[in-house]
């Protein structure tokens, strides 16, 4: 929904679509995906903050910064660091959940709020830590963290909303 407005307003297409898309937008439409965004912006880094909570009151580290955790990607990668582990667990915990709670959320176009708050996050994380990740393996538990996340978001979008979805069976006699 974000990415669709944000092309309507520029006037550029990444989708080739059959009608024509009206260029004109409320300023209801604005305030309510900004909104929306924004409601997923703050369940995801709340989601992320209980999941590193959780997962180093599990582990039982007492050197790891909390507030940190998330924008790491400094941690050498091997699955014998706890604190590795810590970070791996906690980004895919994460995206799993989000999956589920943006796909409830957010019932249309929820691939879109994915990746504008992997985005937003990856933004956050160059600010956070003054420079851009080059690390391989965060790169690999962004990339696979946000196809779970909008697989199981999806799902989850067409389980609650399943009346709504055309089937091409149904067009046939449309």
């Amino acid at each position: 929904m974000f990415l669709d407005y944000w092309c309507r307003c520029c006037g550029a297409t990444l989708i080739k679509r059959l009608g024509q898309i009206p260029t004109e937008t409320k300023t209801e439409e604005t305030w309510v995906v900004l909104w929306k965004l924004l409601i997923c912006l703050g369940s995801f880094y709340s989601l992320y903050y209980i999941t590193v909570s959780l997962c180093v009151g599990f582990l039982r580290l007492e050197d790891v910064n909390i507030w940190l955790a998330p924008f790491d990607f400094t941690i050498q990668d091997s699955w014998e660091n706890p604190k590795y582990l810590v970070s791996v667990i906690s980004t895919e915990v994460t995206y799993l959940l989000s999956g589920l709670l943006f796909g409830w959320l957010v019932d249309e176009c929820m691939w879109d709020y994915a990746i504008t708050v992997t985005l937003i996050h990856v933004g956050f994380t160059v600010a956070v830590m003054s420079d851009f990740p080059s690390a391989e393996h965060w790169w690999a538990a962004l990339g696979s963290g946000l196809l779970m996340m909008i697989c199981t978001g999806q799902l989850l979008a067409y389980r609650l909303l399943r009346s709504n979805f055309v089937h091409p069976a149904d067009l046939q006699n449309f």
